[in-house]
């Protein structure tokens, strides 16, 4: 798995600077009350490739810093540090068929 990865990154980073050089021909984003942006075309999609991952960690931040807190609880409670296990069935016995 590790040398796949050695040769799919090289790989991926030629597609995407391949990409980029060339998708360099301007484009206008267009807002509201007839404003826009012009900018290369690899440059709108790389800022909004950015605001989309930003935007997904912020959304997932709250469940990272309520696990987080709940993994610190459980290392200082020494009652939730031993949860006993469920004791398992026997195994049916074939034999008594």
């Amino acid at each position: 798995m590790r040398y796949l990865l050695w040769i799919l990154l090289p790989l991926l980073f030629l597609f995407f600077i391949t990409l980029a050089v060339k998708n360099t021909d301007v484009v206008a984003v267009r807002y509201f009350l007839g404003n826009e942006w012009r900018a290369p075309l690899i440059l709108v999609l790389l800022v909004f490739f950015a605001m989309g991952a930003a935007l997904g960690f912020f959304a997932a931040l709250p469940t990272i810093v309520r696990q987080r807190r709940q993994i610190a609880a459980g290392k200082r409670d020494p009652e939730l540090q031993s949860v006993p296990a469920e004791p398992q069935p026997p195994p049916p016995d074939v034999a008594a068929v």
